[in-house]
């Protein structure tokens, strides 16, 4: 279930910052470094599968905000149904983002408390942050990399690399579906790009928490929760799974991977 999020609300003295957010723990300093190197990515053109750009939407303000779905809730049908969009978007999403506010808020209240926080409270809204910013950030990239008239084949240095890095585009995805498959409960399956070997790397996500290899950049996160396909395909996961990649947006992926590997290089 993911009914795990913060709903307390805590008075906060002022607005957090981008850097403060990054300075203010551990958690939120990786959070942060995935978001600003995937930042390309939020911001790609998504045309070419009928989709609009999404921007930096997803924080504004000194907030972290839902971002709009760059399409129709119904523009992945019939493979993702409306229903399961709207609910997925609007409700689970949401959820999220409201946790991710409501931590740091708790945490700022702490910081300028008379006396120290105890080990358990410090230790709970760091699990909050992490639970809720992980499912923030993966939720914004997973809309990205779907759209309406998708699917097909990745091309160009993303195909070479991923032919390269797992022997062949098919044996990828073979692989990728079976880590899916594999998610004990609720997860995701993530392709990422790991600097240090330029490589790729698929990894496999419990609930929202990031424990990806430092420094690797998530470009194709797909979730399964249940709450991502049981409307539609009830407890039948590999049929979610194997729908998915007819609204994978390969241009939106092969994008990110670009701009993660320029990132390196600056």
């Amino acid at each position: 279930m993911d009914s795990f999020i913060l709903t307390r609300e805590l008075p906060m003295s002022e607005t957090l910052s981008r850097r403060e957010v990054v300075t203010r723990t551990v958690p939120a300093l990786a959070i942060a470094g995935a978001l600003s190197i995937a930042g390309p990515l939020l911001a790609a053109d998504n045309a070419a599968a009928g989709a609009a750009p999404v921007g930096n939407e997803a924080f504004k303000d000194g907030q972290y905000v839902l971002p709009p779905l760059p399409y129709a809730y119904d523009a992945l049908e019939p493979h993702i149904d409306a229903d399961t969009m709207h609910l997925h978007h609007d409700k689970h999403h949401q959820a999220y983002v409201t946790g991710l506010n409501n931590a740091l808020k708790a945490l700022a209240a702490l910081d300028g408390a008379a006396t120290p926080p105890g080990a358990a409270l410090l230790a709970g809204l760091q699990e909050d942050l992490s639970f809720n910013a992980g499912g923030h950030l993966l939720h914004t990239l997973f809309w990205t990399v779907m759209g309406p008239n998708a699917g097909g084949e990745p091309q160009g240095q993303l195909a070479d690399a991923l032919a390269r890095d797992f022997t062949s585009v098919a044996v990828f995805r073979k692989r990728f579906a079976a880590v899916a498959a594999g998610v004990k409960g609720s997860g995701w399956s993530i392709l990422a790009y790991e600097p240090l070997g330029d490589r790729l790397f698929i990894l496999q996500v419990k609930q929202h928490d990031l424990q990806i290899a430092p420094g690797a950049v998530p470009i194709l996160p797909l979730d399964v929760w249940e709450h991502a396909y049981y409307l539609k395909y009830h407890n039948v996961r590999a049929d979610y799974v194997k729908a998915w990649w007819n609204v994978v947006n390969w241009q939106a992926v092969g994008d990110a991977f670009a701009a993660a590997r320029a990132s390196q290089k600056r």
